[in-house]
């Protein structure tokens, strides 16, 4: 058996089939036309072991770019439910008239997807969430803030059940808080310091998936960066080189090396917050000359380069004073949900 992370993840160019690319192109997942039956079948059966029927009529808020998340996810429920459409995470008022317009009763999104649409229900539209009659909200992609799967419940008046889905081929594979894999060898904890997996861990152990039902990568086992406490369970923080924002893996050592090709900067840090339903990422850098401190086209350059990286949006903020020394980046999770770039550390 094959360990990897991301960042030892196979090379994708020789791939063949449908090639699904994670956000900042880190990663290549293949899907042959068998894999790609196969991923949906196991997509399906998870959905319906998670309470998904054929009466249902379902909206799938999720990204589509790269991965396919949303239009995969879509694809697979229609094999068990009666209607389904995929109209991506953005715009909630758009959202709400398609799950008005598809008298739609399941809604599929991300959690902060959920509470973000709760709060304008309320605050903008002046609406009863009630109102929608969604008999089932499925959460995927992110590490809920406290309480927010009993608001959701209590507010739309409705079951809310988390999935957990491999984050390189986007499949769900587990469903409920103690997650409970719709097939044995797929999921499993290992410590964060070896490879090898274990019943219970002493504290934190990464939650690592084996993707028993693909052709050349079957045996593989993938550390997925979600971390768990204790054994088997939905994530409670990320460890590696990879943070989640939005639900979106953001590469730090691609950030770091993006802004290593930009004159000047002497250290930069990273500050990940949760302000109301949705997370906020503010990159500070810090310049060793006081000319490019008061100079808009350094920032400007600083956010094309984040904006050429990834789809998450990073604020780009500027260190007043002059930081002559460099020194190595920072990342800080008011979240708290990142324990460490490196895993034997944190």
């Amino acid at each position: 058996m094959t360990w990897h992370s991301r960042e030892t993840f196979p090379a994708g160019r020789a791939a063949k089939g449908l090639l699904l690319v994670s956000p900042d192109a880190e990663v290549v997942a293949p899907l042959a036309p068998a894999d790609r039956a196969a991923a949906l079948e196991l997509t399906a059966e998870t959905l319906k072991a998670a309470g998904l029927a054929a009466s249902h009529r379902v909206v799938v808020a999720l990204n589509n770019d790269g991965e396919l998340s949303g239009s995969s996810i879509a694809e697979a429920a229609l094999g068990v439910a009666s209607a389904v459409a995929s109209v991506g995470p953005r715009g909630r008022l758009r959202l709400h008239r398609a799950l008005e317009q598809t008298r739609a009763d399941v809604l599929i999104t991300t959690p902060s997807g959920a509470m973000d649409l709760l709060a304008r229900l309320h605050m903008e539209f002046l609406l009863d969430p009630g109102d929608l009659e969604l008999k089932r909200i499925f959460l995927i992609g992110e590490i809920p803030s406290q309480n927010w799967v009993r608001q959701l419940e209590s507010e739309f008046e409705t079951k809310v059940v988390q999935l957990f889905a491999d984050p390189f081929f986007g499949v769900p594979v587990a469903h409920g808080p103690a997650l409970t894999p719709v097939r044995e060898g797929l999921l499993a904890v290992a410590p964060l310091d070896k490879d090898v997996t274990v019943d219970t861990v002493e504290g934190h152990g990464e939650l690592v998936v084996t993707p028993t039902w693909h052709s050349t990568l079957g045996d593989a086992v993938l550390r997925t960066g979600w971390v768990v406490k204790d054994a088997l369970g939905q994530p409670s923080h990320t460890v590696g080189e990879h943070v989640v924002i939005r639900g979106r893996w953001v590469s730090i050592p691609r950030i770091q090396d993006a802004l290593s090709r930009i004159d000047g900067i002497s250290t930069w840090r990273l500050d990940i917050s949760r302000e109301g339903t949705l997370d906020r990422a503010v990159l500070t850098v810090s310049f060793n000359r006081d000319t490019l401190v008061k100079n808009p086209m350094w920032s400007g350059r600083v956010g094309q380069a984040l904006v050429a990286l990834t789809p998450v949006s990073i604020e780009v903020a500027v260190h007043p004073e002059v930081v002559e020394a460099s020194s190595a980046p920072t990342v800080a999770d008011a979240r708290g949900h990142h324990l460490g770039r490196v895993r034997a550390e944190a």
